[in-house]
């Protein structure tokens, strides 16, 4: 279920979310699962009556695939429990959660290495020891790219898998910061590390790491 429905894709059943016509996305839930379908996406979770349904799916059998507005991946189950989510409801069937943003390409016609300043580097929390050898790129600009520097975009990503250690701390209604804190722990890839892996292949720049994470 979507709102509003921006592509057709081929062998999956979409519905359009209509709030004027009383089409909303717990009414649409309640219809899918009518039809006992193995897996649901549900375009946003809003409010409570989405998330309560699209959970109750889940414990029933259901993978359900949703999307929320939060800061990082650890923001989501705040975010949940800010609806009036119940935490053991969210321990009890939230697999994991990934945040992901877009950045832009160096272009590589006009790709140049560069050494980062001090000032660069301190603002990623990096010294000198921490990158070695590491390349470091911008994009010079050319005709490929409109003399922008950078040509296309690519995702970052950061997936906190929701161990037992993490859902004990959905349990105790832990802070956001808490339970990022125990993933990176656990061995959670943040954005902002996804984002160096990036800068570190020649994919973007410092600028554009800086400025989405």
């Amino acid at each position: 279920m979507e709102d509003p429905v921006e592509f057709d894709i081929e062998g999956i059943m979409q519905v359009q979310v209509n709030e004027a016509g009383g089409l909303t996305f717990g009414k649409a839930l309640r219809a899918f699962l009518r039809q006992d379908p193995d897996i649901i996406m549900i375009g946003e979770m809003r409010d409570l009556e989405t998330a309560q349904i699209g959970i109750q799916a889940s414990l029933t059998g259901h993978l359900v695939l949703s999307t929320l507005h939060t800061n990082d991946s650890a923001g989501a189950v705040t975010r949940l429990v800010d609806m009036g989510v119940e935490p053991f409801l969210i321990s009890s069937t939230l697999l994991a959660v990934m945040a992901q943003r877009l950045v832009r390409k160096v272009c590589v016609k006009c790709r140049t290495p560069f050494e980062p300043s001090e000032n660069q580097l301190s603002q990623m929390n990096l010294s000198p020891h921490d990158i070695g050898d590491k390349m470091f790129y911008y994009g010079r600009g050319c005709s490929t790219c409109n003399d922008t520097g950078y040509r296309g975009r690519k995702g970052i990503y950061e997936l906190l898998v929701v161990t037992d250690p993490v859902r004990n701390l959905i349990n105790e209604r832990a802070p956001t910061v808490v339970v990022r804190q125990k993933a990176i722990e656990l061995g959670m890839v943040t954005l902002r590390d996804d984002g160096l892996r990036n800068i570190y292949a020649g994919e973007t720049s410092v600028e554009e790491v800086l400025k989405y994470t």
